[in-house]
């Protein structure tokens, strides 16, 4: 292509006729023109000549890039200039420009467009083993093969990509084959066994190549691999699974059977399978169990194996549950571990084990209940000569009431039926209220003057008796039997009074905590044994009362 520009040229015939008078003068335009060259196709990293031409010929050429890959050095001066074409990774196109002036003329350029093509060198696949680092390699060695050793020709070339195909050879358990390096586990195997490769690399141009590989790997001597599982640390009452599936043989099919070596002893779901369930054992301290299994192959060839089950108690607490054993939605009954209506009583704590926890006595649920004679020593769950009950759970003692046999005040010491108000510590009262043979006169009937009569008598081998906390009252509570006319097991704690409406309470039995009501103090808790509610209760008014002492 050519630019053009015209300049004028002023030319005197007769020096005489340019000075003054009215001679005339001659005017002639002269045309600019550049022209950078045909258009030119080369081969990437060639060296290539591009020359422009200008008229007139007294001006200057200078060259720059307009667009493309880049080329060094510009801009440039003269109208002949050699480069080299750059390393393109596709077929591009470089345009370059030369300006052209002349002496008074305006700057005209052209330019010129160079067609670089790619000429990739293709990749060359290798295939390394780098592990294991003693060869051959046995069962359960990691078997590494890399690509890594694969490279571009091309100065600025890289590896994009690589893909690993096993042309032949035993199933392997392979997690990728589209990564630079391929592992896998060497199997069992009854005899050698070759294995053919075939690798793929791709360079960042596109370019391909593939080589392949191949290795034997060798028989194994133990044909029958059995495999327990990991070791395991769980709580109590927890579903432990053991799990042989992991164990190998070189036939199709094979047979596991679990044995208990030690620990308490666990009833499997299935000893006759390879995968089985049980559920571990109440335990005080962390216990350990140990199960071995036998996998025996379709041709009857064996091996066993071991694991260590670690069961710790589990943090249950040193209280009673709630005796809830059911859950519900609004108005019926559900299946526990229900979305809608999550963490119940029945699915939670102490209660949901109480089917495998190892009681000492009875009780309903998680409740464990021992009954004691007057000694305090231990009786049958079924005797009905007992004068205390130990609560297995919180390792406190309760005092057991005396059969009604008469009238009020006319009764004996530690009647069921008999009432007090609230005298503990300081806390003193003249009370005109009907007295009863457990206060030491006709005016005085607190709870105080009960608990050091019974005291004095070494009552069930204890001289510690005293009103129980609130928690320690609210631990008897077993909301299993609302509904039910008191919310106690009344075969463990009998001769409960009948609903008296004392002071418009059903059965309110005192604890030892004052209330917070302010600075007079004057009131403490009681617990409604009819409905498990609690009430902060003037302390000079009358409930009943069931002493308690720690062992």
């Amino acid at each position: 292509m050519k630019a053009f520009a015209l300049i004028p040229l002023i030319s005197c015939a007769l020096l005489s006729a340019c000075g003054g008078g009215g001679g005339d003068s001659d005017n002639t335009v002269v045309e600019t023109s550049v022209n950078a060259g045909i258009d030119l196709q080369i081969i990437e990293k060639t060296e290539f000549t591009i020359t422009a031409q200008g008229s007139p010929a007294d001006g200057t050429f200078s060259w720059q890039q307009v667009s493309g890959p880049s080329l060094e050095g510009f801009p440039l001066d003269g109208a002949e200039q050699t480069l080299t074409a750059p390393d393109v990774k596709t077929d591009s196109e470089i345009i370059l420009r030369v300006s052209y002036q002349s002496t008074g003329s305006s700057a005209v350029s052209d330019d010129i467009s160079i067609s670089v093509s790619s000429n990739n060198q293709l990749p060359l696949a290798v295939v390394t083993q780098t592990s294991p680092e003693t060869l051959p390699s046995v069962y359960k060695d990691t078997v590494t093969l890399s690509a890594l050793e694969s490279s571009d020709p091309d100065d600025n070339g890289q590896i994009d990509s690589y893909l690993w195909q096993l042309l032949s050879g035993p199933d392997l358990d392979i997690e990728s084959f589209n990564e630079s390096t391929l592992s896998f586990s060497h199997p069992l195997l009854e005899s050698n066994v070759n294995l053919s490769w075939q690798l793929t690399v791709i360079d960042d141009e596109g370019g391909e190549a593939s080589t392949q590989y191949s290795m034997t790997l060798n028989k194994t001597n133990e044909l029958v691999d059995a495999n327990a599982g990991a070791d395991q640390n769980v709580e109590e009452f927890e579903q432990v699974t053991l799990d042989a599936t992991n164990s190998e043989t070189v036939t199709d099919t094979y047979q596991c059977k679990w044995q208990q070596l030690t620990g308490n002893t666990e009833t499997l779901s299935n000893i006759n399978q390879c995968t089985t369930t049980f559920f571990a054992s109440d335990v005080d301290t962390e216990s350990t169990l140990s199960f071995e299994v036998t996998v025996t192959d379709s041709k009857g060839r064996t091996d066993t194996d071991s694991l260590f089950v670690d069961v710790s108690p589990k943090a249950l607490g040193l209280i009673n549950d709630s005796g809830v054993g059911e859950c519900y939605n609004n108005t019926q009954r559900i299946n526990c571990e229900s979305d809608d209506f999550p963490a119940q009583d029945a699915e939670l704590g102490r209660d949901s084990y109480a089917n495998r926890l190892n009681k000492i006595g009875k009780g309903n649920l998680a409740f464990d209940y021992t009954k004691l004679n007057q000694f305090a020593d231990e009786v049958g769950d079924d005797s009905r000569d007992f004068t205390c009950i130990r609560d297995n759970v919180t390792g406190l003692v309760w005092e057991v009431k005396t059969e009604s046999s008469g009238v009020l005040p006319d009764t004996s010491l530690r009647e069921g039926q008999n009432h007090y108000f609230w005298d503990i510590g300081e806390t003193t009262f003249t009370d005109t209220s009907t007295a009863n043979s457990t206060c030491p006169n006709d005016t005085s009937c607190g709870v105080q003057s009960y608990i050091n009569e019974v005291n004095s008598l070494d009552f069930c081998g204890g001289t510690n008796w005293r009103l129980p906390t609130y928690n320690e009252l609210l631990g008897l509570i077993d909301y299993g039997k609302q509904g039910q006319r008191v919310l106690i097991d009344e075969s463990l704690f009998p001769y409960i009074p009948q609903s008296g409406d004392i002071e418009n309470v059903d059965l309110p039995y005192w604890t030892s905590q004052t209330a917070a009501d302010g600075t007079s103090l004057s009131q403490a808790y009681i617990i409604d044994m009819s409905n498990g509610n609690d009430l902060a209760y003037p302390k000079e008014k009358l409930a009943y009362v069931r002493l308690v002492r720690s062992r």
